[in-house]
Formats: structure tokens, C-alpha cells, sequence
């Protein structure tokens, strides 16, 4: 069986709105620019479950943050990141319709994964798999063939989108086909021509 596996953000959603991370930084009264550059510093950490959630934002912030307000500014989090790509996910609905095997594969940490599971096309997806739920992360080898496994999948049988080359990477040196992720348009002409579609 053939199975395409998709990343979620920046693919499967939009990219973070830069709105969204003000009112972020407003609501934790930070300075913008540390705030940014905390927020991509400590973020691989918090993926692998290396942070637990207050240890993440305190990491952010600089200061230590309690758990009401990490929880507010991770439910703040997940919102950003709950803007759908309409095209992708169109694409994605037609790969279900059409009985493809379909997983995500996502470096989120599990307290974003939560919510991250409440929106309707990712729980339509009925292979999941985040990095702050197993501990390892993409591009690591281990995450991938987490997923194999996961999906009772032989690797050269999996193609996996993801927006990061370094990603692509990853899972191409997993024995997996790589497929960059640009837009949709050009995705769906990536998987026809794989004979995906």
C-alpha cells in the first residue's frame, strides 16, 4: 500500500500570522524580538518533550511563567497555527475519499498536539503522529521509522511532504520519497506524477 504522510505546519496549515504572535508577546508583556527569537530557540526542545509546557514559556519569557499562563499563551499557540491551507487540505479530503492511506507527521509538542487534534482535518487523518508524544524529532532518523512501524509501512512505500528540506531529507535517508512542499497546486502535480493521486 502506498501512503502519503503529510507534515502539518506550513503544509497542511498556513504559516503562523504575524498578528497572532503579536498578541502573543502583548499578552506575555515581552519584548517582540526576544520573544520571537525564544520562541524558535527553546522550540525543539519543547517538540522532543524535552520542556514541559511552563518550562518552555519560561524559556521564552525569561522569567518564570506559572501554569494558568502557559496554558493561555499555548491555547493562544495552537490557534496560531489553526489556519487551514484550503488547497492542501482539499487535496488531503481526496486522498481519503479515494481509500489512499493517509498519516501527518508533525514536530509539535504534545500539549499542542491536543488541540491541535480538535481541528476536523487533522482528526479526519487516521494516522497521527507527533514528536512531543514519542520523544524524537524530525529530521532524526528514529522519528521516521517510528512512523514505518507505526504505519506497518515499508519505508519505500511511504511519501512524505514536508515544507523544511532538511525534513525531506530525513525521511529520503529513511528510504522514504521526499517531496518538498511548495503549494498546493504544485503538490498535487508532484503526487500525480508519483501515480499518488
Amino acid at each position: 500500500m502506498r501512503w502519503i504522510v503529510f507534515d502539518y505546519g506550513n503544509v497542511l496549515s498556513l504559516p503562523q500570522p504575524e498578528s497572532e504572535v503579536d498578541e502573543m508577546v502583548r499578552a506575555a508583556g515581552a519584548d517582540p524580538a526576544a520573544f520571537r527569537a525564544g520562541y524558535w530557540k527553546h522550540r525543539l526542545d519543547f517538540d522532543r518533550a524535552a520542556l514541559t509546557t511552563e518550562e518552555y514559556w519560561s524559556a521564552v519569557l525569561g522569567r518564570s511563567v506559572d501554569a494558568g499562563e502557559a496554558a493561555r499563551l499555548n491555547a493562544m499557540d495552537v490557534a496560531s497555527w489553526s489556519h487551514p491551507d484550503e488547497g492542501v487540505v482539499a487535496l488531503l479530503g481526496e486522498l481519503l475519499a479515494g481509500g489512499s492511506g493517509v498519516g501527518l507527521l508533525s514536530n509539535a509538542p504534545a500539549s499542542q498536539a491536543d488541540g491541535l487534534e480538535a481541528l476536523p482535518w487533522v482528526a479526519a487523518i487516521p494516522h497521527r503522529v507527533f514528536s512531543g508524544r514519542i520523544g524524537l524529532v524530525k529530521p532524526d532518523r528514529a522519528i521516521y521509522d517510528h512512523l514505518a512501524r507505526e504505519l506497518g509501512a515499508d519505508p519505500a512505500d511511504v511519501v512524505f511532504v514536508d515544507d523544511r528540506q532538511v525534513n525531506v531529507a530525513g525521511a529520503r535517508e529513511a528510504g522514504m520519497t521526499g517531496v518538498p512542499f511548495t503549494t498546493a497546486g504544485a503538490l498535487r502535480a508532484d503526487l500525480t506524477s508519483l501515480r499518488a493521486l
